[in-house]
């Protein structure tokens, strides 16, 4: 009886070990030793794609410089990161794309003093008189000044610089000559939307107003203002000498614009593929300057072809001069700081 009783005792104890040895061969790999078909990095091989989204046309040279960083960016991470290019405004204007930046609906943008709306130092990169050359520019851009700058762009607007663009020196349009400040005398003109424009053009005796850049042909044509000022391939990608005659050369501005993608889109990559995506940017910032050099007699001459004539009879001097006390009045203490060490690098 009792050998009997063991028996059965015996048998279920080696059915029950079977039917723990099936199931644990069913769940092999699926937890505890991270070698089961569903481990490692679930991101290994998800593609991205950021938008840019910028103001100029697909003939200008921003475009043309983005479209090579878009293949080198698709080359250097074997296609994990795709960038579609939305030009002509196509998602919004400057400060709109910035803030679907923000939002997530957009990723990459080209920008420069716009961003003083966040980031008033910014104001800088387009300020009036403060950059006498390319070669100023370019030291202060690629030395200690431009550093500060590119953080100050992380922390205040949330925007991660990745190469930049030098911009043609900015020039005023008109249907008039404008020769000195005494010509502004109601002179309707749009500014961007940046406050140091509106206060040294009003300073030099416009009328500033801000308005989208894809309104601006609209507004000229109508009379809704008399002038604008920008550089000549900007004059040129957007048909401004159809409907004005004069680009006065001023030259009131060396500035320069920085490509840019939202700080979280940026480090939500990993460490790799930020690698891959700065040197992409290393890459065409050599052909960006190879395109600038070009572009500026070709697009002068394009526009004396179209009929537009340069006078050159201006007095930059006393522009200067007027702009310069509400320049001055209109910064804080660090722009006014930057402002000092930026003239002071040309001199």
């Amino acid at each position: 009886m009792h050998t009997i009783f063991r028996f059965f005792i015996m048998t279920a104890l080696l059915l029950t070990m079977a039917a723990c040895g099936d199931e644990a061969s069913e769940n092999e790999g699926t937890a505890g030793d991270g070698e089961g078909p569903d481990s490692g990095n679930t991101n290994s091989g998800e593609q991205i794609t950021w938008k840019l989204g910028h103001l100029s046309n697909e003939d200008h040279s921003w475009h043309e410089t983005a479209e090579r960083f878009a293949e080198l960016v698709d080359e250097k991470t074997d296609g994990r990161l795709q960038i579609e290019i939305y030009p002509n405004e196509e998602l919004g204007s400057e400060t709109d794309v910035i803030d679907s930046i923000s939002a997530g609906t957009a990723d990459m943008t080209i920008t420069g003093e716009s961003m003083a709306n966040w980031a008033p130092e910014t104001a800088m990169l387009g300020a009036p008189y403060v950059i006498n050359s390319e070669e100023h520019l370019q030291t202060v851009v690629e030395g200690d000044i431009g550093e500060e700058l590119e953080q100050t762009i992380k922390e205040d607007v949330g925007l991660t610089p990745l190469y930049y663009h030098m911009r043609a020196p900015r020039n005023l349009t008109s249907n008039e000559p404008i020769s000195s400040p005494d010509d502004l005398n109601g002179f309707k003109m749009r500014v961007p939307n940046v406050p140091l424009f509106m206060d040294s053009w009003s300073g030099a005796g416009a009328s500033p107003q801000t308005m989208a850049f894809n309104e601006v042909f609209t507004g000229l044509q109508q009379g809704v203002i008399d002038g604008q000022e920008n550089p000549v391939d900007l004059i040129h990608s957007a048909g401004f000498y159809e409907v004005q005659d004069y680009v006065n050369v001023t030259e009131h501005v060396y500035g320069w614009v920085y490509v840019v993608v939202g700080n979280e889109q940026f480090n939500a990559l990993d460490e790799e593929m930020q690698e891959a995506v700065m040197e992409a940017g290393e890459e065409v910032q050599s052909l960006s300057q190879e395109l600038y050099e070009e572009d500026i007699e070709e697009y002068t001459n394009m526009l004396k072809e179209e009929g537009m004539e340069f006078n050159e009879d201006v007095d930059k001097e006393a522009f200067a001069e007027a702009m310069r006390p509400a320049i001055e009045e209109s910064l804080n203490e660090e722009q006014l700081d930057l402002y000092e060490r930026i003239v002071e690098a040309g001199e």
